[in-house]
């Protein structure tokens, strides 16, 4: 097995963090902590437009569920089909699933959904962590 990770363009998940406004840290963040971020990045956001949606801040809700949505469908288009095409393929397809259960928590005012993309992104980020530090490529 080769020190490359499965799963991740570092030019697409770098310019699809700062595209959300997310800018500490990432220039000297590995393409590891680069997917870190965009997890936590999502789920942070999708815990604030739960927070709008119970105080019935539409505008914001919205705003912030596009945004994880941007994360999320970022983090899919970055997927290494080459390298791990199973394993890309199944993500993939986990990652649309989020996208399509946001959208009916934004349109439904459905925190339950939230919560729901919420756990999936946290699993997928402790998988993520779990990788030994020997497998993670280094920046650059």
């Amino acid at each position: 097995m080769t020190g490359r990770i499965p799963g991740m363009n570092t030019r697409q998940a770098l310019s699809a963090y700062k595209q959300v406004g997310v800018q500490s840290g990432v220039t000297d963040a590995s393409p590891h902590q680069l997917i870190s971020m965009l997890l936590d990045g999502a789920m942070d956001r999708i815990a604030s437009a739960k927070g709008a949606m119970e105080r019935r801040d539409t505008g914001r809700q919205g705003e912030l569920i596009g945004k994880a949505i941007t994360i999320i469908d970022n983090l899919r288009v970055s997927l290494d089909h080459e390298q791990s095409p199973e394993l890309a393929g199944r993500l993939s397809d986990l990652y649309e699933y989020m996208q399509g259960r946001l959208l009916e928590a934004s349109a439904a005012s459905d925190t339950a959904a939230l919560t729901e993309v919420r756990d999936l992104l946290a699993t997928i980020r402790d998988g993520w962590e779990s990788i030994p530090a020997e497998l993670r490529r280094p920046a650059g």
